[in-house]
This record gives structure tokens, C-alpha cells and sequence, in this order.
């Protein structure tokens, strides 16, 4: 992939670069990313520090200070969400009649800091890519190693992702991040930002090392650069993994605190009572790894992560930064929320829950990051497709504020049928 300047220029929303905040290099490019990137080329994200370099200049290595994201990230604009609250009260409609669809839409315009809302035009899936050390265990109906074919059945338009993403407009970007497979193997399209060839086993290992979860998470937040830069004002978020949800629930586990039992779900492809209780067992070795490291953000994601966690992790932290809406979807992007909330507390007002998946990891996590699903059907297939079937409401949301006209001046009524014509004429009353 070619570089993309992130130092010229606002962007098309009318804010600063956010690398000229936290000093990052002025290009970004996958070899800024690999093993061989040289110290000159990792960004600096300490405010604070008296040698930040200032914006455009090249950092000496520094490690990531996750507490910028504090200062950096604001919530959405309430005044303007005032606004909108005003606008539709003043809409021909009853108060109320349009249900959750007005939340929505309010939530749109504080967003997108207007009255009123401007359609959803430019939504994007971003998928995540990569394989897990622990499905070698047997936690997953998948084999172990297999999450490239979940990657080819996406960009060969056969999987529900893929095939909703066409049919609601949404564009499709899967970046490789641990896949265990040979990179000539998959198609063209991937974005590769490839940390490692799979993640390690959580149970027994560190998912990553430090600088491997550094190196992710820095990529994570690229994409997101990449995204607003490129003017998509809505991103869906997926995962597309073997062994994922087993990491999810762990890192679920140890941030609230619970018992393997009580986050262990049967995955996005249902396992039997077998693999169930290995997959318990496995997240309970997993927690007691974590449980020391809870302090430490980026080390809790190196320990019982992944490549792919970590970088979904910085992803929802750029983009809240960067003012852009994100639907999340099943327990991984879940997880990755928690943590993100444990780094900047205001980053969830950015975010949808899109739907509930089933996963009693996934219900823990948005309950404590106080989100609510919009959609509950029971759909367990993960790979962005419960974030996309959310897609459309956001999109009616969107629309209906920016379309409804407001009453009339000087009109009592809310409805057509309250009109006074209609109480005259017999045939309007049947």
C-alpha cells in the first residue's frame, strides 16, 4: 500500500491532522510497520514530553503513551445534539414516533457537529484478519490456521459480509494482521500489515510481544488515519479470525473481573460441549496470565490478545479521535472496546453496538461500556455481518432527520390525520 500523508492538510471535516498532535512522522506506509522499520520511523505519542518532536519531524524512539488518547478524544458535540433535539421536536411527526431511529439521529448530528444530519454516503467495512495460537487446542469448529479462507470467501463476494456490504453500498477492506498462511496465498486486495504469522497461545505464552502489540496497535491506528482522511463518515468494524473469541472472552474475564464460565460462548461456528469445556479451560489459564498485567493496556493485549485485537484496539481509539462514527459487531470487537474505554473513557460515545450476538463475553462488555445493540436475531456468523445488518437503521436515521420537513408555522397538528380538512370530509373518516 502507498504511503498517506497525515501531516498536510485538514481534513473533510474541518479538523487539524491529528499526527501534527501527537507528533507523528509525515508519512505512513506498511514498511513503517514491519520487522525491519527502522527506529527513525515509529511516531511519538508523548504531548508531554520536552524532545516531542514537532509536527512532520521524525521521533526518536519513544515508547506509546496511551494516556494521550485522554486528552485527545472528546465526546460528540452536545450543544449541537441540543440542536437537533430542537429540530425534531419541530418535525410533522408525533413525539416518539420514530422510536430508537431519533436517539440515532441526534447521536449523527453531534457527530457530525451539523443540523441537519447529512446522509450516510461513504460507510466502510474494515475487517481484521488473523489467526490464533489457542484454536490449536480445539476452542473453535474451524481448523486452526484457516482464517485466510475466511479472508478469500469476503473478497470473493460469498460470505453474509460480503454480500450485505454490496447490497447496503458499503466498501470492504480486510487487513491482514496474524494470518498463518503464506502471503502469496491471498488476493490482492488485503491490506498487509502483517505483525506475525499467528498469535502465540494465550494459555500457555504471550499472545505477542510488547513491541509486536505496539507495532499493531500503531497500525490500527493508521487505518483509522487512512479512513478519515479518505472521507468515509461511517466505518463498520469485523473481525475475521480462528481462535478469536476465545482472546475476547479472556480479555472480557479479566476487565470485569468474572469467571471463565460466565464469558465462554460457542463461538461464531457453534462448538460442541467438548470444545466448550476446552475452551473454558483454556481462557481460565489465560486469566490468570492477564490478572497481573491489568494495569497496563498494551501489555494486557501483547499477554491474552493478539495482532488483530490490538490493532482493532487502536483503530476505535484514532477513530474517536478523528470524529468518525464506528458500528461495532460481535465479542471481539467488543473486547477490543472494553480495553479501548479502560484507555480514554469518553472514546464508547463514538460507537454503535450493532447487534447482539449471542455471546454472554459480548453482552458483559457492552454492559459495562454502557452500549445497547440496536438489532437481536440471534446471528452468530461474526465477521462484520451483525454490524452491517445495523447499517441500514443508522442509514434511515440519518435520512429521515436530514429529509423530515419541519411543521409549519403556526400548525398544532403532528400527522395528516389530525389535520382539520380531514375532520370535515366524511370520506376521511370512513
Amino acid at each position: 500500500m502507498a504511503g498517506v500523508d497525515v501531516t498536510d492538510g485538514w481534513d473533510a471535516k474541518g479538523h487539524p491532522p491529528v499526527s501534527a498532535k501527537i507528533g507523528r512522522t509525515s508519512s505512513i506506509g506498511p514498511q513503517e510497520f514491519g520487522p525491519e522499520a527502522s527506529p527513525g520511523h515509529r511516531h511519538s505519542c508523548d504531548l508531554d514530553h520536552p524532545d516531542a518532536p514537532s509536527p512532520g519531524r521524525v521521533s526518536p524512539v519513544s515508547g506509546l503513551n496511551l494516556d494521550d488518547f485522554v486528552d485527545l478524544i472528546e465526546r460528540p458535540d452536545g450543544g449541537i445534539r441540543r440542536d437537533a433535539e430542537e429540530r425534531r421536536e419541530r418535525l410533522a411527526l408525533p413525539p416518539g414516533a420514530l422510536g430508537r431511529l431519533d436517539e440515532l439521529g441526534e447521536w449523527l448530528a453531534a457527530a457530525q457537529q451539523r443540523v441537519p444530519v447529512k446522509p450516510v454516503e461513504r460507510p466502510r467495512a474494515i475487517l481484521f484478519a488473523g489467526d490464533h495460537g489457542i484454536s490449536d487446542l480445539g476452542v473453535s469448529a474451524r481448523p486452526a490456521g484457516s482464517a485466510h479462507r475466511l479472508v478469500r470467501a469476503v473478497l470473493d463476494g460469498e460470505s453474509p459480509a460480503a454480500i450485505l456490504a454490496a447490497r447496503l453500498g458499503a466498501s470492504v477492506r480486510v487487513v491482514d494482521m496474524a494470518l498463518d498462511c503464506d502471503p502469496e496465498d491471498l488476493p490482492e486486495e488485503v491490506t498487509r500489515h502483517r505483525v506475525r504469522r499467528g498469535s502465540g497461545r494465550l494459555d500457555v505464552e504471550d499472545a505477542l510481544t510488547l513491541d509486536e502489540a505496539e507495532q499493531a496497535f500503531r497500525t490500527g491506528m493508521a487505518i483509522a488515519d487512512e479512513e478519515a482522511d479518505s472521507g468515509t463518515d461511517l466505518l463498520v468494524l469485523g473481525d475475521l479470525s480462528v481462535g478469536g473469541t476465545t482472546a475476547a472472552a479472556t480479555l472480557i474475564a479479566a476487565l470485569c473481573g468474572t469467571d471463565a464460565s460466565v464469558v465462554t460462548g460457542r463461538g461464531g461456528a457453534a462448538i460442541d460441549d467438548l470444545a466448550w469445556m476446552r475452551k473454558c479451560a483454556a481462557i481460565r489459564d489465560g486469566l490468570r496470565r492477564a490478572r497481573p498485567v491489568l494495569g497496563d493496556q498494551l501489555q494486557l493485549l501483547a499477554t491474552v490478545g493478539g495482532a488483530d485485537l490490538a490493532a482493532i484496539t487502536g483503530f476505535l481509539l484514532q477513530s474517536a479521535v478523528r470524529r468518525t462514527p464506528v458500528i461495532l459487531d460481535g465479542v471481539v470487537s467488543a473486547a477490543c472496546a472494553l480495553v479501548a474505554q479502560r484507555v480514554a473513557f469518553r472514546a464508547p460515545d463514538w460507537w454503535l453496538a450493532g447487534q447482539a450476538s449471542g455471546e454472554p463475553g459480548q453482552e458483559k462488555a457492552l454492559d459495562r461500556i454502557a452500549l445497547t445493540p440496536l438489532l437481536d436475531h440471534g446471528v452468530t456468523v461474526g465477521e462484520g455481518t451483525g454490524a452491517l445488518l445495523a447499517l441500514p437503521l443508522v442509514q434511515a436515521a440519518a435520512a429521515l432527520h436530514a429529509e423530515l420537513p419541519e411543521r409549519s408555522e403556526g400548525s398544532e397538528g403532528s400527522g395528516p390525520s389530525e389535520h382539520p380538512a380531514d375532520a370535515e370530509d366524511p370520506e376521511a373518516n370512513g
